[in-house]
């Protein structure tokens, strides 16, 4: 055993064979690592691929998808989406057609958040969306999100040019709950982007969209429009999302809608 020591002692200290073994290793290493990058180059991998024509604004179900086997090496530079669950239940975009066969790509699926149309595709027939315009401090903060629920409070107060002729009943003040269980399709920025499509972006809001059954849309517009009268419709975000079951919409007043069809006028002909 103590030849063999110093007979590899011997061997190890001769700098030309050191200088072999290195270069043989140094060889080794190359070749296999060559051939590991040959082979991740053509062995193919499974990517998701268009099964028929998908239209814009389009969800993506999983009988649209199918799977092929591509050589990495065709998708170098490409911006491709390799996962199927990143296609799945996703949205094409509004301004995209993706074509039969065609691989699918981050630039053209979007989450349905993202869809500046996400809203047409929630609410229930027969409902009108109604918009309204919003702020910062109406959103308690920029913290009303779709999915939430809301209540509408309305304010009317008479408005009088003359003030010496004011009466009390002029300088009356009507408040109250008008209409409840509203959920919240969409928040948008006054550019019509959703605010929330982003969390790492800050975007003020300045609309909160929601449905309503036509005959609240025309009480929500009518109390826009009171002429001779002031008003303001109040946004009270609720815990309604947190139950099982939430709360139907419904109108919360009767008194206030009374007053809101006594000051203004609908022509039934035009309905």
């Amino acid at each position: 055993m103590g030849n063999l020591g110093n007979s590899l002692k011997k061997f190890m200290q001769n700098k030309n064979t050191v200088t072999v073994v290195g270069v043989i290793l140094a060889i080794v290493v190359l070749y296999v690592a060559y051939n590991m990058r040959v082979k991740s180059a053509i062995n193919p991998i499974s990517v998701p691929y268009a099964l028929e024509q998908i239209g814009p604004a389009t969800q993506i179900t999983a009988d649209k998808v199918g799977t092929k086997q591509i050589p990495p090496s065709m998708l170098d530079g490409a911006d491709v989406i390799t996962n199927i669950g990143a296609v799945i239940d996703k949205y094409s975009r509004e301004d995209t057609i993706i074509p039969k066969g065609s691989l699918f790509y981050n630039a053209t699926v979007v989450e349905k958040e993202q869809l500046r149309t996400n809203i047409i595709l929630d609410y229930p027939k027969g409902y009108v969306l109604y918009n309204l315009a919003v702020d910062n401090n109406s959103t308690y903060g920029n913290s009303v999100y779709p999915g939430n629920y809301v209540d509408l409070y309305l304010r009317i107060t008479h408005r009088v040019v003359d003030a010496s002729q004011a009466t009390e009943q002029d300088n009356a003040i009507m408040f109250g709950k008008l209409v409840s269980n509203i959920k919240v399709l969409a928040v948008k920025d006054s550019n019509g982007d959703a605010v929330f499509s982003n969390l790492d972006e800050a975007k003020t809001p300045s609309m909160i969209i929601f449905a309503v059954p036509e005959e609240y849309y025309i009480l929500l517009k009518k109390s826009e429009y009171l002429q001779t009268f002031s008003s303001a419709l109040v946004l009270v975000p609720t815990n309604e999302s947190l139950k099982d079951n939430p709360g139907e919409l419904e109108i919360s007043s009767e008194q206030l809608k009374q007053r809101i069809n006594e000051l203004t006028y609908w022509d039934e002909s035009m309905s």
